[in-house]
Formats: C-alpha cells, structure tokens, sequence
C-alpha cells in the first residue's frame, strides 16, 4: 500500500503528539526505576537501623528455666540450704611442706 500525499499530511499534523507520548513513556520508565530504586533505599535505610527482637533458643529458656527453679526452691526451703552449705563444702586438705623439696639421685 502506497502513501498518497494526503496521508502525508495528516500524518505531519499527528508527528508532535506521537513524539510526545515516545518521550513520555520513556520518562515514565525512568520515573519509575528510580521510584522504585528510592523505595528500596529507604527500606535498606530502615532495616540498617532497625534493632531486630532475637529469638531464644531452647537452651537458653532450659537455663532460664532452672535458675528459676532454683530460685523458687531456696525461697521455699531456706532449711535446706543451709543443710547443702556443709556438704558442698569440702574441708582443706592436709598437704605436707616439705613434699617435692628433696629429690633422691640415688641409684
């Protein structure tokens, strides 16, 4: 299909317009990006700054867990502590002073 002149003509007068949108959606595009590229770099930001709430593992809720035991029993029986107190502690050992002072070279 061949142009005739008249169709040239109209589409001269359209050439602005259809210009316009090209520039338009490439604008948009880079609109866009770079929306996007901001909305990421404040979440990055946020979270860089952000202090995240840890989770606790198994081991430590047992430690916590026995300390408490043991708290809740040495207030429930302050008897029995007192009766623990001697057997943990051990008496001191007798050690002799002039042990590994005198060596024998004898054969």
């Amino acid at each position: 299909m061949a142009l005739q002149p008249l169709d040239l003509q109209t589409l001269f007068t359209q050439i602005d317009k259809v210009g316009k949108l090209q520039s338009a959606e490439r604008d948009g595009l880079a609109v866009q990006q770079s929306m996007q590229s901001g909305h990421l770099q404040k979440k990055n930001d946020e979270q860089v700054h952000s202090v995240d709430q840890t989770k606790e593992d198994e081991e430590t809720e047992a430690i916590n867990d026995r300390r408490a035991r043991k708290k809740s029993e040495k207030r429930k029986n302050p008897k029995k502590e007192k009766e623990e107190d001697p057997e943990t502690k051990k008496p001191p050992e007798f050690r002799d002073p002039s042990l590994g002072k005198h060596i024998d070279l004898s054969f």
